[in-house]
C-alpha cells in the first residue's frame, strides 16, 4: 500500500510521502539510542518542563492540528479538536506525576536495604494505527518519554501527515532531536525494525492480525510486547436502565470516529422486558444523525477512513443479512462523493453472523435481545474480545457485582467507554495484553530492578 494521504471525504489523495531505506532505518534507530544514553540522565524536573511544552504547543495549535486530523482520516473537526486536547491532558498528567510513580519502592527484607528502581530499557517502536492519529501517539509518548526511553514511531500509512507533526510538537517543545522520530515505512519494513539489536520493546495498537504478525516478530528476539487491539464492546441495557439517557448514549457510543473506535460500543444487548422501548428511541435517534463534511462543525458523521474498509463493512453488513438480520435503519453505502455509510443498526442476530461475532468498524450497531441479565451477561461474554463494556442499570449494587461476571479490560457503569489518563486501559482475550496510561502504562516499559544491601 502506498504511503499517501486519501482525504476520505472526497476520495482525492492530499500528498505523497517517499519510504526511507533500511540504512536510514538503521540510521535513525543508531542516533536515537546515541540520544537515549545522554536522555536517560536528564531529571525528572526537566523531562517535565519539556514535556508541559508540548502540552502548551498542543493547546495553542489544537485546531490546526485537529484539520490535520480530519483531513487524513476523516473524523469531525470538533472530534478531531477534542483529541489534540486530549493529547496535552496526557502530556501534563505524566509530568506531574512520572517522578511520584516511579520513584524507588523500600522493601523491608533480611537485606540492611532493599529497594526497588523503574530503568528505562532505551528504544520503544510504536506501531500506531490511523483512528486516533494523535492520540494513540501521546499515549504511548507521554509516560515513554517521562520514563527516560526514547521512541520510533511507526504510523499508519494514511496518516503520515499527523506522524510528521507529532515529531515536529516534541522538537518545538525542547526535547533532544532523536528522543522522538517517525519512520516513514510500510508495514513490511517493521520486521527489520523490530530485529534491529537496539530496539528493545514494542507497543502497538491495532487490529488483531497486525497483533499477532508483531508478536510473533518480537518472540523471535525476545523483545517485551504490549498490545492493544480490537473490540467488539457489549453495550449491556436491563431493566432499571434510564433508556432515554441509555439510547442516547448509545449512538454516541456507536458512532465516535465514525464507528472507527477499539471501545466505541458494538453490541447492544438489552433484556426482553424493554427491548421494544430501547429499540423504538435508538432507531429513532440514528435517524437524527448529521451527517456531513466532517470540516463542518455541525457535522456528527464523516466518512470511513478508506474505501477498503468502507467496502469490507458494507460486506460485513450483507454477509450478515444473508444469513437473516434485519436492517432497522441505514445500512448501505451513501451515494455521495467520498466513503460514507449511513448510519445502521441491525437486529434478529445470532452467532455465526459478521454482526454478531467480528469487529465491526463503522457505524453499524448490532441489537441482541436477552430474556434477563444473566443471559445478558453470556452473550456479551460470548466474544473473542474483551476491551471494554458499558452496562446500564440504576441499580448499582447489582452493577458492581455482574461488573465482577463481565470479560473485559474495563466496565463502564451508566457511562460509555473511554480513556482516562489516570485509569489503566487495555483489554484481555483477542483484544491485546498490557496496559497502558496511570501508573501502570508507565511500568510497561522500565526495567523494574531490585537492589539489595547488606
Amino acid at each position: 500500500m502506498p504511503i499517501q494521504t486519501i482525504n476520505p471525504a472526497t476520495g482525492k489523495v492530499e500528498k505523497t510521502f517517499k519510504e526511507i531505506s533500511l540504512d536510514e532505518i538503521y540510521d535513525t534507530a543508531e542516533k536515537a539510542d546515541a540520544t537515549f544514553r545522554t536522555w536517560k540522565e536528564i531529571s525528572f524536573v526537566e523531562r517535565s518542563r519539556l514535556m508541559k511544552n508540548a502540552a502548551n504547543i498542543l493547546r495553542e495549535k489544537k485546531n490546526e492540528y485537529g484539520k490535520i486530523l480530519t483531513l487524513e482520516m476523516g473524523k469531525p473537526i470538533t472530534q478531531a479538536i477534542a483529541e489534540v486536547e486530549k493529547c496535552a491532558w496526557v502530556c501534563e498528567y505524566y509530568a506531574e506525576n512520572a517522578e511520584r510513580i516511579l520513584a524507588e519502592e523500600i522493601v523491608q527484607t533480611d537485606a540492611s536495604q532493599s529497594y526497588v528502581r523503574f530503568d528505562p530499557v532505551g528504544i520503544v517502536l510504536a506501531v500506531m494505527p490511523w483512528n486516533f492519529p494523535f492520540w494513540q501517539v501521546f499515549r504511548f509518548a507521554a509516560p515513554a518519554l517521562m520514563a527516560g526511553n526514547v521512541g520510533l514511531l511507526k504510523h499508519a500509512s494514511n496518516v503520515q501527515m499527523s506522524a510528521l507533526a507529532i515529531e515536529e510538537i516534541f522538537l518545538k517543545a525542547g526535547f533532544p532531536k532523536n528522543v522522538f522520530k517517525t519512520l516513514l515505512i510500510g508495514s513490511s519494513a517493521v520486521e527489520c525494525v523490530i530485529n534491529h539489536p537496539k530496539v528493545k520493546a514494542v507497543t502497538l495498537t491495532g487490529s488483531e492480525p497486525a497483533g499477532k504478525k508483531i508478536a510473533e516478530a518480537c518472540g523471535k528476539v525476545l523483545k517485551k510486547t504490549v498490545m492493544e487491539l480490537g473490540g467488539s464492546d457489549p453495550f449491556i441495557v436491563l431493566e432499571e436502565a434510564d433508556i432515554e439517557a441509555a439510547a442516547k448514549t448509545a449512538v454516541t457510543a456507536r458512532l465516535i470516529n465514525n464507528g472507527q473506535s477499539c471501545i466505541a460500543a458494538k453490541r447492544f444487548i438489552v433484556v426482553e422486558k424493554i427491548y421494544d422501548q430501547f429499540e423504538k428511541k435508538f432507531v429513532e435517534l440514528m435517524n437524527k444523525v448529521v451527517i456531513g463534511d466532517p470540516m463542518d462543525q455541525q457535522t456528527e458523521l464523516g466518512p470511513i477512513a478508506r474505501e477498503d474498509l468502507l467496502l469490507e463493512l458494507d460486506q460485513q453488513v450483507k454477509q450478515s443479512v444473508a444469513k437473516g438480520a434485519q436492517i432497522l435503519c441505514g445500512g448501505n453505502r451513501l451515494n455521495r462523493e467520498g466513503f460514507y455509510y449511513a448510519p445502521t443498526i441491525l437486529a434478529n442476530l445470532k452467532k455465526g453472523m459478521p454482526a454478531y461475532d467480528d469487529e465491526i468498524f463503522g457505524p453499524v450497531a448490532s441489537l441482541i435481545k436477552v430474556k434477563e441479565e444473566s443471559e445478558a451477561i453470556t452473550v456479551a461474554n460470548d466474544s473473542l474480545f474483551g476491551l471494554g463494556a458499558s452496562l446500564w442499570t440504576n441499580d448499582i449494587e447489582k452493577a458492581k457485582q455482574l461488573a465482577s461476571k463481565i470479560e473485559s479490560g474495563s466496565v463502564f457503569i451508566n457511562g460509555m467507554v473511554k480513556s482516562d489518563p489516570r485509569l489503566p486501559f487495555g483489554g484481555i482475550k483477542n483484544s491485546g495484553y498490557g496496559r497502558e496510561l496511570s501508573h501502570y502504562g508507565i511500568k510497561e516499559f522500565v526495567n523494574i530492578k531490585t537492589v539489595w544491601i547488606k
